[in-house]
């Protein structure tokens, strides 16, 4: 069996996201996180999570990729009930035999995606258009003979020179002058 765990290659979900998800964490699509609100009038950090988070269960933090695992019957049946607690303490649901319905369907969703080899990322983009949420997601592929890096790298420069004080950025957009 595979399920879906949150992945951070580097901390710019911490940026993105009003909560982030802890790496590691079970993850589910969370689209029902936005079903009483409208996404078009989404801004900021809730328009990223509606537009590209996977919902981290325990943390119930965003992650804009997953990553297919292993999972055993008991992760599964331990995901479903975490989740199916966390929509009656930070949904609402009425109680824990309805949201562990909804917790059901949600796993068996994430069930879904996961048909590419295990360690495979996925990447989610969601729009709402005419008063409907549409999902897609893809996978991720690496190069041949990597693994998982940084998403982003960032290079230190050593020995910088001052920066110059005479700089004047209207003449920047000009063509060098030939003498």
């Amino acid at each position: 069996m595979k399920l879906l765990r949150t992945i951070a290659l580097d901390p710019s979900d911490t940026f993105v996201f009003d909560v982030a998800a802890e790496p590691g964490d079970w993850a589910v699509s969370g689209a029902f996180r936005f079903c009483n609100r409208d996404p078009v009038g989404l801004t900021g950090k809730d328009r990223s999570a509606f537009r590209s988070g996977f919902l981290g269960v325990r943390a119930w933090g965003w992650s804009t990729l997953a990553q297919i695992v292993h999972a055993t019957v008991a992760d599964r049946r331990a995901l479903v009930e975490l989740l199916a607690a966390q929509l009656v303490e930070r949904f609402g649901a009425p109680d824990l035999a309805i949201a562990r319905m909804a917790a059901e369907e949600e796993v068996a969703f994430a069930e879904q995606l996961c048909t590419h080899p295990v360690g495979s990322l996925i990447a989610v983009h969601r729009t709402a258009t005419d008063g409907e949420v549409r999902e897609s997601f893809r996978r991720l592929k690496l190069r041949e003979g990597t693994g998982h890096g940084k998403a982003f790298s960032f290079m230190e420069i050593e020995d910088d020179v001052e920066p110059d004080s005479n700089l004047n950025l209207e003449n920047m957009s000009q063509e060098p002058r030939h003498r």
